[in-house]
Protein backbone atom coordinates (compact mmCIF):
# COMPACT_ATOMS: atom_id res chain seq x y z
CA UNK A 1 0.00 0.00 0.00
CA UNK A 2 1.51 3.52 -0.42
CA UNK A 3 0.85 6.31 2.31
CA UNK A 4 -2.00 7.45 -0.03
CA UNK A 5 -3.91 4.45 0.42
CA UNK A 6 -2.85 4.39 4.18
CA UNK A 7 -4.06 7.77 5.32
CA UNK A 8 -7.17 6.86 3.35
CA UNK A 9 -7.48 3.77 5.29
CA UNK A 10 -6.97 5.34 8.17
CA UNK A 11 -9.48 8.01 8.31
CA UNK A 12 -12.32 6.32 6.23
CA UNK A 13 -12.10 2.94 8.63
CA UNK A 14 -12.24 0.71 5.05
CA UNK A 15 -9.45 -1.02 2.71
CA UNK A 16 -8.44 0.59 -0.50
CA UNK A 17 -9.09 -1.48 -3.63
CA UNK A 18 -7.44 0.47 -6.18
CA UNK A 19 -6.40 4.30 -7.16
CA UNK A 20 -6.11 6.96 -9.86
CA UNK A 21 -4.24 9.89 -9.99
CA UNK A 22 -6.28 13.27 -11.55
CA UNK A 23 -3.33 15.25 -11.21
CA UNK A 24 0.07 16.17 -9.18
CA UNK A 25 -1.77 16.64 -5.87
CA UNK A 26 -5.79 14.67 -6.28
CA UNK A 27 -6.78 11.53 -6.13
CA UNK A 28 -9.32 8.89 -6.90
CA UNK A 29 -9.15 6.16 -3.98
CA UNK A 30 -11.67 3.10 -4.42
CA UNK A 31 -12.39 1.64 -1.00
CA UNK A 32 -13.66 -2.38 -0.94
CA UNK A 33 -17.18 -1.19 -0.49
CA UNK A 34 -17.32 0.11 -3.68
CA UNK A 35 -17.24 3.71 -2.51
CA UNK A 36 -15.10 6.33 -3.71
CA UNK A 37 -13.08 9.34 -2.28
CA UNK A 38 -11.20 12.19 -3.24
CA UNK A 39 -7.47 12.37 -1.39
CA UNK A 40 -6.14 16.23 -2.25
CA UNK A 41 -2.18 16.96 -0.93
CA UNK A 42 -1.30 20.14 -0.05
CA UNK A 43 2.39 20.62 1.29
CA UNK A 44 1.46 24.12 2.53
CA UNK A 45 1.48 23.95 6.08
CA UNK A 46 -1.84 23.75 7.61
CA UNK A 47 -3.46 23.77 4.51
CA UNK A 48 -5.35 20.51 5.05
CA UNK A 49 -6.88 21.02 8.68
CA UNK A 50 -8.00 24.94 7.07
CA UNK A 51 -9.87 22.83 3.56
CA UNK A 52 -11.23 20.30 6.37
CA UNK A 53 -12.55 22.96 8.54
CA UNK A 54 -13.93 24.97 5.76
CA UNK A 55 -16.05 22.39 4.44
CA UNK A 56 -17.39 21.39 7.85
CA UNK A 57 -18.30 24.90 8.39
CA UNK A 58 -19.96 25.10 5.87
CA UNK A 59 -21.78 21.82 6.02
CA UNK A 60 -22.69 22.95 9.56
CA UNK A 61 -25.37 25.43 8.09
CA UNK A 62 -27.47 23.04 6.52
CA UNK A 63 -28.05 24.87 3.30
CA UNK A 64 -25.55 24.39 0.38
CA UNK A 65 -24.10 20.94 0.23
CA UNK A 66 -20.02 20.14 0.34
CA UNK A 67 -18.50 16.54 -0.11
CA UNK A 68 -18.58 14.78 3.08
CA UNK A 69 -15.32 15.04 4.63
CA UNK A 70 -13.54 11.72 5.80
CA UNK A 71 -10.93 13.89 7.60
CA UNK A 72 -7.63 15.26 7.56
CA UNK A 73 -3.91 13.94 8.49
CA UNK A 74 -0.56 15.80 7.91
CA UNK A 75 -1.18 16.95 4.27
CA UNK A 76 -3.42 14.83 3.33
CA UNK A 77 -7.52 15.71 2.96
CA UNK A 78 -10.31 12.73 2.26
CA UNK A 79 -13.50 13.66 0.92
CA UNK A 80 -16.53 11.87 -1.10
CA UNK A 81 -15.80 12.30 -4.94
CA UNK A 82 -19.27 13.71 -5.99
CA UNK A 83 -20.48 12.13 -9.19
CA UNK A 84 -20.56 15.06 -12.09
CA UNK A 85 -24.27 16.46 -14.05
CA UNK A 86 -24.55 19.42 -15.89
CA UNK A 87 -25.70 22.69 -14.84
CA UNK A 88 -29.24 23.79 -15.14
CA UNK A 89 -31.82 26.89 -14.30
CA UNK A 90 -33.38 24.84 -11.56
CA UNK A 91 -30.31 23.55 -9.97
CA UNK A 92 -29.11 27.05 -10.00
CA UNK A 93 -31.99 28.51 -8.53
CA UNK A 94 -32.02 26.13 -5.75
CA UNK A 95 -27.96 27.29 -5.06
CA UNK A 96 -28.76 30.85 -5.16
CA UNK A 97 -31.10 29.77 -2.37
CA UNK A 98 -29.15 27.81 -0.26
CA UNK A 99 -26.33 30.45 -1.09
CA UNK A 100 -27.86 32.92 0.80
CA UNK A 101 -28.79 30.62 3.80
CA UNK A 102 -24.77 30.14 4.27
CA UNK A 103 -24.23 33.45 4.33
CA UNK A 104 -26.87 33.98 6.67
CA UNK A 105 -25.69 31.25 8.89
CA UNK A 106 -23.27 34.19 10.04
CA UNK A 107 -19.63 34.14 11.62
CA UNK A 108 -18.30 35.71 14.97
CA UNK A 109 -16.88 38.12 12.91
CA UNK A 110 -15.38 39.70 9.76
CA UNK A 111 -12.34 37.16 8.71
CA UNK A 112 -12.92 34.85 11.51
CA UNK A 113 -11.88 31.59 10.88
CA UNK A 114 -14.02 28.78 11.08
CA UNK A 115 -13.93 26.43 13.87
CA UNK A 116 -10.89 24.16 14.54
CA UNK A 117 -9.19 26.05 11.30
CA UNK A 118 -6.26 27.64 11.85
CA UNK A 119 -5.92 31.44 11.66
CA UNK A 120 -3.40 31.28 8.85
CA UNK A 121 -4.88 29.70 6.04
CA UNK A 122 -4.81 29.66 2.68
CA UNK A 123 -6.92 30.84 -0.54
CA UNK A 124 -5.55 28.88 -3.78
CA UNK A 125 -2.11 28.53 -3.53
CA UNK A 126 -2.08 32.21 -1.38
CA UNK A 127 -1.47 32.33 2.22
CA UNK A 128 -4.44 34.23 3.72
CA UNK A 129 -4.52 35.30 7.10
CA UNK A 130 -7.60 35.24 9.45
CA UNK A 131 -7.41 38.01 11.17
CA UNK A 132 -10.72 38.76 13.26
CA UNK A 133 -12.29 42.56 12.71
CA UNK A 134 -15.66 44.50 13.67
CA UNK A 135 -15.98 46.67 10.99
CA UNK A 136 -16.15 45.33 7.48
CA UNK A 137 -14.39 48.21 5.20
CA UNK A 138 -10.70 48.71 7.67
CA UNK A 139 -10.89 44.71 7.85
CA UNK A 140 -11.55 44.63 3.96
CA UNK A 141 -8.60 47.07 3.49
CA UNK A 142 -6.46 45.53 6.10
CA UNK A 143 -6.46 42.33 5.92
CA UNK A 144 -7.47 41.57 2.28
CA UNK A 145 -6.88 43.83 -0.33
CA UNK A 146 -3.52 45.60 1.21
CA UNK A 147 -1.73 42.66 2.05
CA UNK A 148 -1.59 41.22 -1.82
CA UNK A 149 -1.26 44.42 -2.73
CA UNK A 150 2.24 44.90 -0.89
CA UNK A 151 3.24 41.79 -2.36
CA UNK A 152 2.00 42.36 -5.75
CA UNK A 153 4.46 45.01 -5.74
CA UNK A 154 7.39 43.55 -3.78
CA UNK A 155 7.71 40.78 -6.29
CA UNK A 156 7.19 43.92 -9.29
CA UNK A 157 3.75 42.69 -10.33
CA UNK A 158 2.38 45.91 -9.75
CA UNK A 159 4.84 49.08 -9.89
CA UNK A 160 5.16 51.18 -6.68
CA UNK A 161 3.18 53.88 -8.72
CA UNK A 162 0.31 52.27 -9.83
CA UNK A 163 -0.25 51.13 -6.30
CA UNK A 164 -1.77 54.74 -5.19
CA UNK A 165 -5.43 54.00 -6.53
CA UNK A 166 -5.90 50.97 -4.98
CA UNK A 167 -4.69 52.62 -1.69
CA UNK A 168 -6.88 55.40 -2.14
CA UNK A 169 -9.86 52.94 -2.34
CA UNK A 170 -9.60 51.28 0.29
CA UNK A 171 -9.29 55.28 2.11
CA UNK A 172 -12.81 55.60 0.10
CA UNK A 173 -14.19 52.25 1.24
CA UNK A 174 -16.29 53.75 4.04
CA UNK A 175 -18.08 55.44 1.83
CA UNK A 176 -18.14 52.68 -0.41
CA UNK A 177 -19.24 49.83 0.95
CA UNK A 178 -22.83 50.52 1.07
CA UNK A 179 -25.01 49.67 4.26
CA UNK A 180 -23.29 48.11 7.09
CA UNK A 181 -24.10 44.01 6.78
CA UNK A 182 -23.17 41.35 9.48
CA UNK A 183 -20.49 38.98 9.30
CA UNK A 184 -21.31 36.32 6.62
CA UNK A 185 -20.49 32.82 6.64
CA UNK A 186 -18.49 32.88 3.40
CA UNK A 187 -17.17 29.85 0.87
CA UNK A 188 -14.46 32.41 0.00
CA UNK A 189 -13.04 31.17 -2.92
CA UNK A 190 -16.37 31.44 -4.87
CA UNK A 191 -15.14 30.63 -8.80
CA UNK A 192 -16.99 28.58 -11.01
CA UNK A 193 -14.34 25.83 -10.46
CA UNK A 194 -15.09 25.41 -7.04
CA UNK A 195 -19.27 24.94 -7.63
CA UNK A 196 -19.92 20.98 -8.77
CA UNK A 197 -22.82 20.26 -10.74
CA UNK A 198 -23.57 17.28 -9.32
CA UNK A 199 -25.31 13.93 -10.98
CA UNK A 200 -28.20 13.72 -8.39
CA UNK A 201 -29.37 17.56 -9.21
CA UNK A 202 -27.43 19.70 -6.42
CA UNK A 203 -24.32 21.62 -6.21
CA UNK A 204 -21.59 20.87 -4.19
CA UNK A 205 -18.95 23.23 -3.22
CA UNK A 206 -14.91 22.52 -2.50
CA UNK A 207 -12.01 24.07 -2.06
CA UNK A 208 -13.57 27.11 0.70
CA UNK A 209 -11.05 29.47 1.98
CA UNK A 210 -14.03 29.74 4.54
CA UNK A 211 -14.20 33.12 6.83
CA UNK A 212 -16.47 35.50 7.88
CA UNK A 213 -17.09 38.34 5.85
CA UNK A 214 -19.57 40.80 3.15
CA UNK A 215 -21.88 37.99 1.35
CA UNK A 216 -21.21 40.44 -1.52
CA UNK A 217 -17.44 39.38 -2.24
CA UNK A 218 -19.18 35.50 -2.79
CA UNK A 219 -21.23 36.76 -5.03
CA UNK A 220 -18.91 39.19 -7.05
CA UNK A 221 -16.45 36.35 -7.30
CA UNK A 222 -19.17 34.38 -8.91
CA UNK A 223 -19.44 36.96 -11.51
CA UNK A 224 -15.95 37.90 -12.03
CA UNK A 225 -14.92 34.13 -12.89
CA UNK A 226 -18.56 33.28 -14.88
CA UNK A 227 -20.58 30.70 -13.72
CA UNK A 228 -23.44 28.66 -15.62
CA UNK A 229 -26.66 29.30 -14.77
CA UNK A 230 -25.52 32.99 -12.72
CA UNK A 231 -28.70 34.87 -13.03
CA UNK A 232 -30.76 32.42 -12.14
CA UNK A 233 -28.23 31.64 -8.78
CA UNK A 234 -28.98 35.33 -8.13
CA UNK A 235 -32.64 35.53 -8.74
CA UNK A 236 -32.97 32.16 -6.51
CA UNK A 237 -30.34 34.24 -4.30
CA UNK A 238 -32.37 37.41 -4.08
CA UNK A 239 -35.77 35.75 -3.48
CA UNK A 240 -34.58 34.87 -0.03
CA UNK A 241 -32.39 37.60 0.92
CA UNK A 242 -32.36 40.85 -1.31
CA UNK A 243 -28.87 42.66 -1.76
CA UNK A 244 -28.81 45.94 -0.24
CA UNK A 245 -29.75 48.91 -3.21
CA UNK A 246 -26.90 50.01 -5.08
CA UNK A 247 -25.28 46.47 -4.97
CA UNK A 248 -24.22 45.97 -8.74
CA UNK A 249 -22.09 49.10 -8.55
CA UNK A 250 -20.07 47.74 -5.42
CA UNK A 251 -18.94 44.29 -7.28
CA UNK A 252 -15.99 45.97 -8.37
CA UNK A 253 -14.53 46.53 -4.97
CA UNK A 254 -15.33 43.13 -4.03
CA UNK A 255 -13.79 41.60 -6.70
CA UNK A 256 -10.51 43.66 -6.24
CA UNK A 257 -9.05 41.26 -3.47
CA UNK A 258 -9.33 38.26 -5.62
CA UNK A 259 -7.67 39.87 -8.44
CA UNK A 260 -5.16 40.66 -6.57
CA UNK A 261 -4.57 37.21 -5.76
CA UNK A 262 -4.65 36.28 -8.76
CA UNK A 263 -1.88 39.10 -9.69
CA UNK A 264 0.24 37.22 -6.72
CA UNK A 265 -0.16 33.95 -8.35
CA UNK A 266 -0.31 34.49 -12.06
CA UNK A 267 0.72 37.63 -12.82
CA UNK A 268 0.31 41.22 -14.75
CA UNK A 269 -2.63 40.60 -16.46
CA UNK A 270 -5.00 40.27 -13.35
CA UNK A 271 -2.55 43.35 -11.95
CA UNK A 272 -4.35 45.63 -14.55
CA UNK A 273 -7.65 44.17 -13.86
CA UNK A 274 -7.38 45.35 -10.27
CA UNK A 275 -6.26 48.41 -11.14
CA UNK A 276 -9.17 49.11 -13.90
CA UNK A 277 -11.67 47.82 -10.99
CA UNK A 278 -10.14 50.32 -8.60
CA UNK A 279 -9.72 53.44 -11.06
CA UNK A 280 -13.61 52.73 -11.67
CA UNK A 281 -14.75 52.90 -8.06
CA UNK A 282 -12.69 55.89 -7.08
CA UNK A 283 -13.79 57.88 -10.38
CA UNK A 284 -17.16 56.59 -10.03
Amino acid sequence: MTARSDVVARLTGRAVSGERDISGALAEVTLDDGRVVVVKRSDAPGAARAEAAGLRWLAAAGTVRVPAVHGDEGAWLVIDRVPQGRPGREAALRFGRDLAGLHAAGAPAFGAPPPGGPADAYIGLAPMRNEPGTDWPEWYAGQRVLPYLRRAVDQGTLRAGEAAVVERLCELLPELAGPAEPPARLHGDLWSGNVLWAADGDVRLIDPAAHGGHRETDLAMLRLFGCPHLEAVLDGYQRVAPLAEGWTERVGVHQLFPLLVHAVLFGRGYAEQALSVARSAVTG
